[in-house]
């Protein structure tokens, strides 16, 4: 138990790095990086930063939920490097951005950086689906196993869901999506911050004892 809650400690400093690097990254400075050098390069180094600790919460959740959810250990490593794969692919689009615009002889059109950029930001927009994904059987593992509190398991799969949906009316509907956008990603908001927290402070929960079984009086003799 002490070596799963450490495991449990270092998989929410993931958890957390992934919140603070992807808040700067893509809510502040992203928008600036059109505007000055710095800030793209600052842009490409925070999104990498992303893509280093999505990667380490994934592993950190399977190696949390394995011996309990083998299958829920599996899917949220998959969908969690399934959206890390989605931020990659927008770093290097930004990485072939900046380079032409270091360089414009390098571009094979004059609008080529500027469409580079819509790639990058298509790439969080589809990606969201996976990080919604990630976030259903992280809440199925706490509703069922009884490690973590039951009512942050349902608000992650809510949130999960809710993120989901989000990602295809905005891919499928840009600009029709706003104005449920910020609802849908509260309880995936709550519920991030609330593992992160427990993650950090509390660890994990002992294992469930087994239910004894039931006694049976021995039947009388006839």
């Amino acid at each position: 138990m002490p070596s799963l809650i450490r495991t449990a400690r270092w998989t929410g400093g993931a958890y957390l790095a992934l919140a603070v690097l992807g808040g700067l990254g893509f809510l502040l400075v992203r928008p600036l990086a059109t505007e000055a050098l710095g800030y793209a390069q600052l842009g490409i180094a925070l999104e990498l930063g992303v893509v280093i600790a999505q990667s380490l919460a994934a592993v950190g959740f399977f190696a949390l939920y394995r011996e309990d959810r083998p299958v829920a250990a599996y899917a949220v490593a998959a969908f969690g490097m399934g959206n890390a794969l989605a931020v990659l692919g927008s770093a290097a689009m930004l990485t072939a951005a900046l380079a032409i615009s270091l360089d414009p002889a390098t571009a094979t059109t004059p609008d080529a950086a500027p469409l580079l950029r819509v790639v990058a930001d298509a790439f969080w927009t589809v990606g969201a689906v996976f990080f919604g994904l990630w976030l259903v059987p992280m809440g199925w593992f706490a509703l069922t196993t009884g490690r973590l509190p039951r009512i942050l398991g349902w608000i992650l799969v809510v949130g999960g869901v809710g993120y989901v949906v989000n990602a295809v009316l905005s891919a499928a509907l840009p600009g029709a999506a706003d104005v449920v956008a910020d609802v849908l990603v509260i309880p995936a908001t709550v519920g991030e911050l609330w593992m992160v927290g427990y993650l950090l402070i509390i660890g994990i929960r002992p294992a469930r004892a087994p239910r004894p079984e039931p006694l049976v009086a021995p039947a009388s003799a006839a």
